[in-house]
């Protein structure tokens, strides 16, 4: 996916600046693409989908991005292909160590797991927190050059772009109570 990106990036550096109304639909489009990623996301039970589909996500962020072709849209575009590269190998590492601990992927199947192995638990926390970009990673920094990119485009971009963050932030809520082992309903 950032290979691809980089090539979008490249490619389109060649064909010549086109207006805003040509543009927006493919914006559209790509943030759309993102915001149902993340629902997908929402639903997944299986520990590596769930990488990918966050993984399918962000690209739809950097599509978006290198539509826009300003310096601050295609640096926040490398940023995040960089960063969401390191975190998604790294979250894609975590979750085969969890499958050669446990034999499954199915997240309600490794509840539990922070007793077994603390420091993996830890490991799993600041990846994810990195994954949704919080800000002294460098994902924050490149979601935060393409907002600011698509809001001077764009300001209507703003509704979906809130809903794209709003959807990327719960990705970790409903699994929170699994994986802790704090149900209300013992």
């Amino acid at each position: 996916l950032k290979l691809g990106g980089y090539g979008i990036i490249r490619m389109s550096q060649t064909l010549p600046s086109m207006k805003t109304e040509l543009y927006l639909p493919f914006m559209v489009l790509a943030l759309w693409g993102a915001t149902l990623a993340s629902l997908t996301c929402l639903q997944q039970t299986d520990l590596k989908s769930l990488i990918a589909y966050s993984s399918i996500s962000h690209m739809g962020l950097v599509i978006a991005a290198t539509s826009i072709q300003t310096q601050w849209s295609l640096s926040g575009a490398m940023a995040l292909m960089i960063a969401h590269g390191f975190t998604s190998s790294a979250l894609f590492c975590l979750a085969n160590t969890t499958y050669e601990r446990t034999q499954t992927r199915i997240l309600i199947l490794t509840r539990g797991f922070h007793n077994i192995l603390p420091m993996a638990t830890t490991w799993w926390l600041l990846t994810n927190l990195m994954n949704i970009a919080t800000p002294p990673s460098m994902n924050f920094t490149g979601e935060l050059l393409i907002a600011s990119s698509l809001f001077n485009w764009c300001p209507t971009t703003i509704i979906l772009f809130g809903v794209l963050m709003l959807t990327n932030s719960l990705l970790l809520t409903p699994h929170i109570p699994i994986n802790t082992n704090k149900h209300t309903n013992n």
